[in-house]
């Protein structure tokens, strides 16, 4: 959650985009574009054995969680994490098939609750990274994090996922708020987090493996301390080949008319990125792009950074309606755009995320819908609204700006969409955030997103208490998977 006045009056509670959920062959989607997609859903451990296997006929493949993360790992396994709400601990998920079935990891952190204090274990807010070199034991080491709100669990895979080791007390600076990670190297992982007593984006680093997090970093430098109690966060991205570290985030343009702005309306009309070229100790912040209309925001989950193997970096983002990137090929310090991705029929974007791939290869994913309404936010549409996952890719995104878009999943979900995280007062059953990764071995796209809609078919089986009662989606809210079967990958 991250606009500021919400931010104040929860601060007690330590806010956070913490999710409260209740406890308890494979189909098509239709694609367009040269694409397509095989569409399921996950299984949860617990309630089933370590192992189970996804799609399959048993009925076994339910689970509850929602807000998930995605990630491939040099040998082109995918991993995956989603969030069961705090104290209920995360849902893990490996696929070694480039997407085509995933089986369930034990829950990574669900021995926090003899760890933590007050608010244990973890569930909260989920990120996952894969190191981008193997360990002495020849894998390369994953990592889950979970916001518990008193600090940020990492924990740690030395053996492609088959036991994890936990450190509840990964944050530095207590009393967290959503929280990202990013690894480099065999054994180096970064966090970065909110801290709510300030607002600032604090950045650990630990170099080994998550034993330990002793490095201490502020994204927002002195220069513009004006952006203290005036952003909004989005992901942490470290590019392996020259261990520059990229935190993207959301703001306003200057301490003057801007700060008065934001006190009253969300004025973060700025997309930022901090830069980091000495590991994460010190970052200097760059404009992205700096809207002239201070009241178009751009802190609409999640401003995105990613980057692809020549080093160039991306930026995307949404004003709530419209998705767009720009793109830098000097490292962060200047950028060009932004251009518009999202194009009838989503006539509207939100919740986006990308991957990138060799140079100029980008994938960007987004939650949309046909409907638009001038001056409308998605969280006042109607109920007739049908939103889907798309997908956009392009081949060329450092010259002609161009994306061939697909739908990815059958409908997701209907009616309007809330965006302000644990305050929101309209529908949250999709949450804050999804994730798209690629496979380095064939490039190919495998999605991780959330749904709450009722399916009853064998790869799709209806969760305990899920009917098809249009206003019982909150009982049916879990999380799935649409991996590329077909169309260029990245």
């Amino acid at each position: 959650m991250q606009k500021r006045t919400i931010r104040l009056a929860l601060s007690a509670l330590l806010t956070g985009a913490a999710l409260i959920l209740p406890t308890g062959g494979p189909a098509l989607a239709a694609a367009g574009g040269g694409f397509g997609f095989t569409n399921f859903e996950l299984a949860a451990t617990p309630p089933q054995p370590k192992g189970t296997v996804c799609p399959n006929t048993a009925g076994t493949c339910t689970n509850l969680a929602a807000e998930p993360a995605i990630r491939a790992d040099g040998a082109g396994n995918f991993y995956g994490s989603s969030e069961n709400g705090l104290g209920g601990g995360t849902d893990a998920w490996k696929s070694t098939d480039g997407g085509r079935h995933y089986a369930t990891l034990n829950c990574p952190n669900c021995g926090s609750s003899a760890n933590n204090t007050g608010f244990a274990p973890g569930g909260g807010d989920t990120d996952l990274a894969t190191a981008p070199a193997k360990n002495s034991a020849g894998f390369y080491n994953v990592y889950v994090a979970s916001l518990t709100l008193a600090n940020v669990d990492v924990s740690t895979s030395l053996d492609g996922g088959n036991t994890w080791s936990l450190n509840p007390v990964s944050a530095t600076i207590g009393g967290d708020d959503r929280e990202w990670i990013a690894a480099d190297g065999a054994s180096k992982v970064c966090i970065s987090y909110h801290d709510v007593l300030t607002f600032n984006i604090d950045v650990n680093c630990s170099t080994d493996a998550g034993l330990t997090f002793t490095q201490l970093g502020s994204a927002i430098d002195s220069s513009h301390a004006y952006l203290l109690q005036n952003n909004g966060s989005g992901n942490l991205a470290i590019d392996p080949s020259n261990h520059i570290i990229y935190q993207v985030f959301d703001g306003i343009g200057n301490e003057n008319g801007d700060v008065v702005c934001n006190q009253t309306a969300d004025c973060l009309h700025v997309v930022w990125v901090a830069v980091s070229t000495d590991g994460g100790r010190t970052f200097t912040d760059h404009k992205i792009y700096d809207n002239p209309n201070i009241h178009v925001s751009y802190n609409h989950q999640f401003v995105n950074v990613s980057i692809d193997k020549a080093g160039n970096v991306y930026a995307v983002f949404t004003d709530n309606h419209n998705l767009f990137y720009s793109f830098s090929t000097s490292h962060g310090t200047t950028w060009s755009g932004p251009f518009q991705v999202n194009k009838s029929p989503a006539k509207t974007a939100i919740f986006p995320w990308s991957v990138a791939g060799s140079a100029g290869h980008l994938d960007i994913v987004y939650y949309g819908t046909t409907y638009f309404q001038a001056g409308t936010v998605p969280d006042n549409y109607p109920s007739s609204a049908a939103w889907y996952v798309y997908y956009a890719q392009s081949l060329n995104a450092l010259t002609q700006h161009t994306f061939s878009q697909a739908q990815a999943s059958p409908i997701v979900h209907f009616g309007g969409v809330c965006e302000s995280g644990v305050a929101c007062s309209g529908n949250r059953d999709l949450f804050d955030d999804f994730g798209v990764s690629a496979s380095p071995t064939t490039g190919l796209a495998s999605i991780i997103y959330s749904d709450d809609q009722y399916t009853n078919d064998p790869n799709n089986p209806p969760q305990s208490g899920c009917t098809p009662a249009r206003n019982n989606t909150i009982s049916c809210d879990h999380t799935s998977i649409a991996t590329q079967t077909a169309g260029p990958g990245i």
